[in-house]
């Protein structure tokens, strides 16, 4: 198992939730990335025998072996996410329009866990346009927000975001986030915010068009009446007051502890963290309130 040290990161529209969760120092958290595999930043490893190096350094000393060899770098992202603001109206590509910009790059599917609901009692998902016309029009004259149409999500409601919708997580959320490790997202507007150095954030209008479908909108589902939760290439499942979890799939899986304590391999884990289990591998977790199963699912690897 790998045990992975817990990355910080402070955003323009993060918040205080965070650090109360998790005990990590900082007012403006937006993620706390559990599992994070990209060129330049990922998660230090706490165990065993790569104790000290990154998940980035030592994936493709073992991807092979673990039938992971099609992909660069792990191929998911795991974070904790709070909105104390609205987040940027955005959109991901699919996969064919990110192969067809950078050659050998996947889209972006993304999953979020409300652990806490926000306060306006809704989410941006999905657009209002009724045709292409309508949305070149809105589009042409910077009217993001009368575009974007609403979700409604309450807490413990699980959402799923397929590339080409219309999204964003609103002010008070708290969410669990499971997400294809993609480096493409595209804002079509940011509430004209400011940054540290009084410059506003970028835009990508164009890409964001290209890869807008108006179509697409979320639904809610919830996981006490699903278990696993699966979407087309990984899936989820949660982890409520149990003694002991035990990776009983072919595949790694990453358990992600959020609530109460957690002790192993010598260590006591920090809310907020990712082990990493190899198949058969077993964790004892008495004291866990709160945790995630997240995998890449068997056929797509």
């Amino acid at each position: 198992m790998l045990i992975l040290k817990r990355i910080i990161h402070s955003t323009i529209w993060g918040g205080p939730k965070i650090s109360r969760l998790t005990g990590v120092e900082g007012d403006r958290i937006g993620h706390l990335y559990s599992l994070y595999c990209r060129e330049g930043i990922s998660n230090e490893i706490l165990n065993g025998q790569w104790k000290g190096r990154c998940l980035n350094e030592v994936f493709p000393l073992f991807k092979h072996e673990v039938g992971m060899a099609q992909y660069e770098y792990f191929p998911l992202t795991l974070a904790l996410t709070e909105a104390h603001e609205n987040l940027s109206v955005q959109v991901h590509p699919t996969d064919e329009m990110a192969h067809a910009m950078a050659p050998g790059t996947r889209g972006k599917r993304e999953s979020w866990y409300f652990i806490d609901a926000p306060t306006s009692g809704t989410i941006i998902n999905g657009c209002t346009c009724r045709d292409l016309q309508q949305e070149r029009f809105m589009i042409e004259r910077e009217q993001f927000m009368e575009m974007a149409d609403t979700l409604a999500v309450k807490q413990g409601d699980y959402v799923f975001v397929e590339p080409g919708t219309l999204h964003a997580i609103t002010a008070g959320s708290l969410v669990y986030e499971i997400e294809e490790g993609s480096d493409f997202t595209y804002r079509f507007y940011d509430y004209d915010r400011i940054d540290a150095d009084g410059n506003k954030r970028e835009l990508h209008v164009v890409q964001a068009t290209q890869a807008l479908n108006i179509g697409l909108k979320s639904h809610t589902r919830n996981y006490a009446t699903e278990g696993e939760i699966q979407e087309k290439t990984y899936s989820t499942k949660l982890i409520n007051g149990t003694a002991s979890y035990t990776n009983e799939s072919p595949v790694l899986e990453c358990f992600t502890f959020v609530k109460g304590t957690l002790d192993c391999d010598g260590m006591t884990v920090a809310p907020g963290s990712t082990i990493v289990l190899w198949p058969g591998e077993r964790l004892v977790t008495t004291g866990v309130e709160l945790a995630f199963v997240s995998k890449m699912r068997d056929n797509d690897l």
